[in-house]
């Protein structure tokens, strides 16, 4: 069954690579102005580094004062010129797509497999590095659009047209931004896959915890928030939180779209009660929803 990327494992909470790369030899990893870096491999269209999003948003707020935490790119879906057994056409990600979101409770739809596939994760990964080009805190915002416009609202994000909207959304500087696609965030995106052969990734999230000791720790797929917590404490000992506002409105104004599972996580309620205090604050009209057959995407009202 495993022979196409797409089909997240959920037993193991990977997005998997079809071949191993060569681990013959450890890229360079320049040390960070905090005590903790940490590689994050990803791919915009990896379901399961979508799953994971509650458990970065709580490691950002809690150890963000800790963790250099920087974004590489991993290349999950090339083209489809090596699919078979399970996955071997875009169509046929749909169903498992929808499988995913039930698992990791974070809406994701298939459709646009059905709809407009995506020919492949490259597009989109360029585009992410020349976001970085212009700003490291406007890219994450712009990855993180161009996740919500893939997995909730069906769009293609290897179209121009959305990338485009994607980055003004972000507030980038959409003439530059389009220049750096064609140019060098090209290169940038092939030093990324390099670096992840080098350090022996083959599936997305995988992520690679320094310190200033040039030791580290990975943590490999969907793993629950205290895995990410141990691996932080064993790379830095007695390694303290930080305190962050549990508060609904502070928590958009930190993050600007929650899902219920992300809400639920930040507050440390159940599912249940996250969603029904979520539901209360968009009747009263305090909040906007995107409501998707497999779950729901919250932000602030607007007037």
């Amino acid at each position: 069954m495993k022979n196409n990327p797409l089909l997240c494992d959920t037993e193991s909470g990977v997005c998997e690579m079809p071949s191993a790369p060569d681990e013959s030899a450890h890229g360079p990893v320049q040390p960070g102005n905090k005590p903790l870096k940490v590689l994050y491999f990803t791919d915009p269209i990896c379901s399961t580094c979508w799953g994971i999003e509650p458990q970065l948003r709580k490691l950002k707020l809690e150890y963000g004062q800790l963790v250099d935490l920087e974004y590489r790119m991993g290349g999950l879906l090339p083209d489809w010129s090596y699919n078979s057994g399970g996955i071997s056409k875009p169509a046929d990600v749909a169903s498992h797509w929808d499988e995913v979101s039930r698992h990791y409770q974070m809406p994701i739809v298939g459709d646009v497999w059905l709809e407009d596939p995506l020919h492949s994760s490259y597009p989109p990964s360029v585009a992410f590095k020349a976001a970085q080009m212009q700003d490291e805190h406007k890219a994450i915002a712009f990855l993180r659009r161009i996740r919500e416009m893939v997995f909730l609202e069906k769009k293609n994000i290897t179209r121009w047209e959305h990338l485009a909207d994607a980055a003004r959304d972000a507030g980038l500087d959409v003439g530059i931004f389009e220049r750096n696609c064609q140019t060098d965030a090209v290169a940038l995106f092939d030093a990324d896959l390099q670096l992840a052969a080098q350090w022996g990734v083959r599936g997305f999230p995988t992520l690679l915890i320094f310190n200033w000791g040039d030791e580290y720790e990975k943590v490999y797929g969907f793993k629950p928030y205290e895995v990410f917590e141990a691996a932080i404490a064993k790379m830095h000992p007695g390694a303290p939180k930080s305190w962050y506002s549990k508060n609904w409105q502070d928590l958009f104004g930190k993050y600007p779209t929650l899902t219920t599972k992300e809400f639920a996580g930040l507050t440390g309620q159940s599912f249940e009660n996250s969603e029904n205090q979520l539901r209360i604050l968009h009747r009263q009209g305090l909040l906007q929803a995107w409501v998707t057959p497999n779950g729901t995407l919250w932000k602030f009202a607007t007037s």
